[in-house]
Parts: structure tokens; sequence; C-alpha cells
């Protein structure tokens, strides 16, 4: 089983027999913590399985909740007269981790502010055995660069130590030792097994050493006068527990922080949520949260405000901006018995409106479900450690065990014996493993951000290096996402810059993106609006005014028709701009035609470059887009994509389900896009690419961020993943080699054969024994190679 997704858990006792009805069932869902690997979803799946009435339980470790489908009305709840809920609570807390009921399929503000708790907590945690572990590091290291620099006896230095260790231990390291007592209660290891297991027994037979010492004098160790001077005859190892524990917080204050990027994405989607409505009755008009907004009520929508919920237009005009629901920045004109969405932004008009779809029906909160649906950390290297903990964390114990048996009974003496059970323990523990992934991902983050991309977390460059199909959202994404003016047709005798003129007054008041597209484009070819005496707008239509007593008018063919003017002499011209994906505004003074003016959203200029790459690379290309199919067309033509993989007039939810049924044919699939529309399919597809042009919510819904906006940047991403996830695959390959060599030479196997008299013989005066320091510092030395090698990334072109 891996952490990658929800998975689902059936209990034997769920099976049902061929002709049986099928039960009533209900789902229930709990927020979980404390889980961070596939064994713990595992194990709190089997919990709340074993609860009587469960039909199947899922857990989602990106999320941390748990969902249980049960009998909607069990004998087990009757009997024993406790909710459901309430046991399936109890039975995750038995097996270890924290739980608690929520109702919404989506997590309220309070689970969001929780997580990003949950990140804070496990910061102060790493700062702490940060500075604490540094002071007993330095005490503990001083003396062998600067002999006698540390003031106070060797004792005194140790004890030192120990103050410092104590808070690394108990209050950082927390976590590991309920790691270590679950492990063992429950007969299920995994990492924090061992890391606590190794931590503590290194800092309590340095306790031991300590105080042993203070008693009956400071005892000689032999051979740790020449490695330490400033603690010579004290074998304490606090060094060691504390940097165990800070380098494990590390890669764990990496995981928590790409998980919390979940919560501001979710957080980012409610925000859309308007809290309250105007709620219209009869000739009252009032406010009401916008949980008391049901099916029915008539609401009323002043200019600025955010649609409240999904419903009709009853009556009234505005333009509403439906990038949420498109990805188009153009406003949407809307009049009686127009479709209008929640969460989407009026202009400048009022309406009222009939609610129709509220709360978790509503579109946008289909889409947070479908963000967090998606969101799930999918099948990632940097959980390799943890499914092999169940096997490698019991056989170290053991062979620590068995080294310590096979000393004591050969003779060795206690401490001799002793020793080698706490140098098995320390070489086996996992910093270098614990430090394969993060080192190389930082390493690959921060070379990326110099070329222009951000990965999200090692999962995202591992999915990257696998796909094999790629998907562009059109507007803000192969496009600039602004209207820009780029056609001017003059009619038969009319100058340009008449026409240019003309068309520039009438949108010189208005506020619409196309308004603001023409002058722009007219004041980029020098041309400035003339001063009008009378303004107007027909929504759906166009504008009008009154300049020098002159009426203009600029809009669509209905639109000149009200002033007694045609664009009929130019249709051919109309019809080649609109085949090519232009919007068309036919312009007319005082009756006469002055010609027409194409826009569009013009393509990125590095567009067809990267297609082209890509393209060379053998991924197959798509594009996908809110737009209608004939602009869909032209741009994806422009770009380089063949017309038949076009998909053209798509909302979010059925962008997330393209992306579905392209993964249901075997594709890896990778999505390329930048707005709020996009998140659920970024989130669906096994890697998004977000531009960071684009909204927040895209980002984090994504697994790389293309910074600066800059398209390039995505061959550069599949590219960087490639190489990353060879150097973290090398890195935890030398990290478990060096376990498999060292573990057996800690036990001490190679004694017999390297001690005087030996089949061999000493080498270098070694006599084959493993000194627990030296099992530290060989520790460190991994370590150090691991980091070595993934600073190689910082050299990535």
């Amino acid at each position: 089983m891996t952490a990658s997704a929800s998975t689902t858990f059936v209990p034997l006792g769920a099976i049902r027999r061929e002709g049986d009805p099928s039960p009533a069932t209900e789902t229930l869902r709990l927020r979980v913590s404390g889980m961070h690997c596939a064994s713990c979803v595992s194990r709190v799946e089997a919990a709340m399985a074993g609860v009587p009435g469960v039909l199947a339980a899922r857990v989602n470790l990106a999320t941390q909740r748990a969902e249980a489908d049960v009998v909607e009305v069990s004998a087990e709840r009757v009997a024993t007269g406790e909710p459901l809920v309430r046991q399936l609570a109890a039975a995750i807390r038995g097996a270890g981790y924290d739980a608690y009921p929520v109702t919404s399929a989506t997590p309220d503000d309070g689970e969001l502010r929780e997580r990003e708790q949950e990140l804070r907590q496990v910061r102060r945690r790493f700062l702490l055995a940060a500075v604490c572990g540094g002071g007993v590091f330095l005490i503990a290291h001083a003396g062998m660069f600067a002999p006698g620099l540390l003031p106070g006896s060797a004792w005194q230095q140790a004890f030192a130590q120990f103050v410092l260790a104590v808070p690394v231990q108990f209050v950082a390291g927390r976590p590991f030792l309920r790691g270590l007592a679950r492990g063992v209660l429950r007969r299920a290891p995994d990492m924090d097994t061992l890391v606590g297991l190794g931590t503590l027994t290194a800092f309590a037979y340095s306790v031991y050493v300590l105080f042993a010492a203070s008693g009956r004098g400071v005892a000689h160790m032999a051979g740790m006068a020449l490695m330490r001077p400033e603690t010579a005859g004290l074998d304490v190892y606090f060094d060691t527990s504390v940097t165990i524990v800070a380098l494990v917080l590390l890669g764990r204050l990496l995981e928590s922080r790409a998980r919390s990027g979940t919560s501001r994405a979710l957080r980012a989607l409610l925000e859309l949520r308007p809290r309250s409505a105007i709620r219209v009755r009869g000739d009252l008009e009032e406010s009401v949260a916008l949980e008391r907004v049901v099916p029915g009520d008539v609401l009323l929508v002043r200019p600025g405000d955010r649609v409240p919920v999904d419903g009709v237009v009853l009556d009234g005009r505005s333009t509403v901006n439906r990038a949420l629901v498109t990805g188009e920045a153009l406003p949407v004109d809307v009049s009686p018995g127009d479709a209008v969405t929640g969460g989407t932004l009026n202009g400048t008009g009022a309406f009222r409106m009939r609610a129709e779809r509220v709360g978790a029906d509503s579109l946008l909160m289909q889409v947070v479900a479908l963000v967090e649906r998606a969101q799930t950390t999918k099948a990632s290297v940097q959980h390799l450690a943890d499914r092999i903990a169940a096997v490698f964390v019991p056989v170290v114990v053991v062979v620590a065990l068995l080294a310590f048996g096979v000393w004591w009974w050969s003779g060795a003496g206690f401490t001799a014996s002793l020793l080698k059970l706490v140098a098995v323990l320390i070489v086996a523990c996992p910093c270098a493993l614990g430090l394969a992934t993060p080192t190389a991902l930082v390493a690959a983050t921060g070379r990326g951000a110099q070329l222009g991309l951000l990965a999200r977390d090692a999962s995202a460059l591992e999915r990257a290096e696998r796909v094999d199909t790629v998907v562009f959202d059109k507007t803000g994404t192969l496009t600039l996402g602004a209207p820009q003016l780029t056609d001017v047709v003059p009619a038969a005798g009319v100058s340009e810059q008449r026409l240019l003129s003309a068309a520039a007054t009438a949108e010189s008041r208005s506020e619409h993106p196309l308004a603001l597209a023409v002058l722009r484009g007219a004041r980029t070819r020098g041309v400035e609006p003339r001063d009008c005496d009378d303004f107007g707008a027909t929504p759906g239509r166009g504008v009008y005014a009154l300049a020098e007593g002159r009426a203009i008018a600029a809009g669509t063919s209905a639109m000149l028709a009200e002033f007694g003017a045609s664009d009929a002499p130019l249709a051919r011209e109309r019809e080649r701009l609109e085949a090519s994906g232009r919007t068309v505004i036919a312009v007319a003074e005082q009756g006469e035609l002055l010609g027409l003016l194409g826009l569009a959203d013009t393509m990125r200029p590095e567009a067809p470059e990267v297609v082209r790459r890509l393209r060379e690379r053998g991924l197959e290309l798509w594009l996908i887009t809110g737009d209608n199919a004939r602009t869909a067309a032209a741009v994806a033509t422009q770009a380089g994509i063949a017309s038949e993989r076009v998909l053209a007039g798509v909302l979010p939810h059925e962008k997330s389900a393209a992306i579905e049924r392209l993964q249901a044919q075997g594709k890896r699939v990778a999505m390329v896009g930048d707005g709020l529309n996009d998140a659920p399919a970024l989130a669906q597809a096994d890697v998004g690419l977000a531009m960071a042009s684009g909204t927040d919510v895209a980002m984090e819904a994504s697994a790389f961020t293309l910074l600066g906006g800059d398209l390039s940047a995505v061959p550069d991403a599949f590219r960087l993943a490639r190489r990353t996830l060879q150097v973290i695959r090398q890195n935890l390959f030398w990290a478990f080699a060096y376990n498999v060599v060292l573990i057996p030479v800690a036990a001490g196997v190679l004694v017999p054969l390297l001690a005087p008299g030996g089949a061999l013989g000493p080498v270098f005066g070694w006599r084959g024994e493993l000194h627990p320091m030296l099992a530290s510092l060989a520790m460190a030395l991994s370590s150090v190679s691991v980091v070595t090698s993934s600073l190689r990334l910082r050299s990535f072109k």
C-alpha cells in the first residue's frame, strides 16, 4: 500500500452474498492528525474498518482526512448507545493518532487554520532542535579544532551538553518518542520507531556515563582522548541524538510545507464566497448569512459585489466577470433568464436573481471539492524509506540485540557489549535516508527558481519524469490573457486614423475590457480620442457617443442599425476576422460606416517554440479552453497543436473530467494553466504547471509554478525532474548501501578477523571495532555525502 492517494479498505464482514439487499449507507468524516507515511494510512484504515457497522474506510494523507461508509442505522450503534462517528474516533485514537468528527465534505476555516498551525508547530520543533542541538555540537567538537577553547572540566562540558540535549530529546523529539511507543505497543514499527529508539538509546547511555562518572570519578574510555580532548574520558553521545532529531525534523518540515499548500489553495477558493447575501422579500431587503440562503430565495446583487450563489437573473442587466467558470477575462453581459455563478464578480449594474444551487451544490464549492479530492499526494520516492521501514527497523533492532547478546555471552563484558548495541542503533539511524530526498529537492528548487520554475515537492518531480502528454489551457497560458487591438479595417474612402479616432471617442468613457483595448491600440498608433458631450451603452450590443455634434456608434451590427448604418459592405472582412478568432467591433459616424476593428487575445511570443520543443521530445500535446471552438482552433493552429486535439467550451469540472479521460487511456498527463477555473484540472493531472502570473489557487493546486509567467520553463521542468530523480535515487541507494555495509561492522563481525591473532590481523592498527562515536561520525559522513551529491543539481543547465 502506498500513501499516494485515498485508498479503500473493505473489511471481510462487509462482503454481501448475491441477492442480499443493499444496506442504506451514510458517509462519516473525521479529521486525523499525526499521519505522515503509508503505514500510518494503513493503520488508520484498519482501525476504522474494525468498527462494527463500517462497510469501507478511506484515508487521504494529503488532506489528513478519513471517511467511512457505514450502515445508516447499525445494530451496534443502537446496542452501545455510542454514536458511530465517536466509535471511529476512538478506534483511530487507539491506533495512536488523534481524530475528531467533521461534517462538511470540504474543510472549514477552522480546519484550514489547524493545518497551518501544524506547520508552525513543526517549524518550532525544528528551530528548537537546531538552536539547542547546535550548542551541543559546538561543545562536543570545539576541542577537536581548538583544544582548551571552552572553559570547565570534561564533566562540566558534558553536563552542559546534557542540559541542552534534554529539550531536543523530549520536546522537539517528542513525535519520535511517541512513534517509538506506538510502534512497540502496536507491533508496527516505522521510521519514527527507529529514530526514537536510536536517539533515546544514545541519550540514555550518555546520561548513564555522565552521572556514573560524577559518582566515581571520570573513568577513561580507551581511544577517546585523542578524538575529543575537551571531553576526554567521557563517552557521551548527546551530539549524536540531537543531530538525528534536528535532521529528521528538517525533512518533516519540508513535507509539512508542501502539505500546507493544500490549505492555502482551499482557503483562496473559499474566500471567493461572500459571507452574506441581500435577500429580497416583498419590499424588504435584508442582509443574511450565506448559510441561510436556500433555493428559491430572491437575492439582490449590487455593483461590485460577488454573486452569492448559483442562480438565474430575474430582472436587471449587468456584466459579470466569469473567469472563475471559463478562465476568460472578458466580462459577460447578463440579463433576465441568464444563469449566474456564485463567486463571480458583478460589474457596474445591479440585478435580482433567484437562488438555485447553494452550499455544497454550488459550482464554487464543487471546485473546492475537486481540488481537495484530486490534490492527494501520489506515489512518491520520498515514501520509499517508510515502506522499507516495516522490514528494516525490526531487523536493525534484532541485529543490535544479537550483537549485545553474542558479545556478552563471549565474555566481552557489559560495557563492551552495550557499545556494540549502541553502535548498531546509531549507525542504522536514517539521517542520510531522511536527507536523500529533501536535500535534492532544495537544490533542485533553488536551481529551478533561477531557471524560472519552482517544483512543489519530490513527488511532483517523480511524476514529471514520466509525463507523455501535455495539456495547455488557452487564455493566460498560450495567450497573454488580455484583449489586444489586432486588426484595423477601414471602409472605402475612410482613413485608418479617422476610424480609430471615432472608435476611441466612442469607447473613451467605457470601462469594458474591449473598450480599454481599443483606446490602448489607438494611442499606440498615435490617435487620441476627442471630447464627447454624451455617452451611453447598450448591454450586449455596444456604445455610442456624441462628439462635436456628431453621433458615433461602436459595437455589433444591431448597434449600428439603431443609428442608421450597416456593416454589410464589409461582410466578407467580418467573416474573415471572426474565422480567425477575432472579436469584431463595427464603427459608424452620422450613419456612415467607417470600418471594422478586430480584437483578440494574442499568442505569447515563446509559445510556438515551446510547443515545438515538447513535440520533439515525443510528447502528445492538447489545447483545452472555455472559449468557443473557432477561436480555440485558430490559437491551436498558431501554436502548432493539431486541430483534432482541441477541446473548446469546457467548464471547470469538465476540464478535470477531460484530464481523467486521458489518464484512463493510460497517459501520464501534465496540465499547464493559470486561472482559478484550471485548479481542478491542475490538481487532477499527474503534474500541474501553473503560470505565476495566474491565480494563487492555480499555483497552489499545481506541482510546478512557472515563475515570471514564461512558458519556456515548461520543457526545463521535465528535464530538471529527470535529473533530480536520478540524484535522489542515487542518494537513496548509497544511504541504504551504507547501512547494509556498516551495520554488520558495528555489530563486530570483523573483530575476529582483524583482532591480533585473527586471520588478517589489524589493518592500519584498526581491530575491526566500530565505536559508537565512530558510528556517529560515519553517520555524519554519510549525510555529508548525500548533501554533496544533491548539490550537483546546482549546476543544472
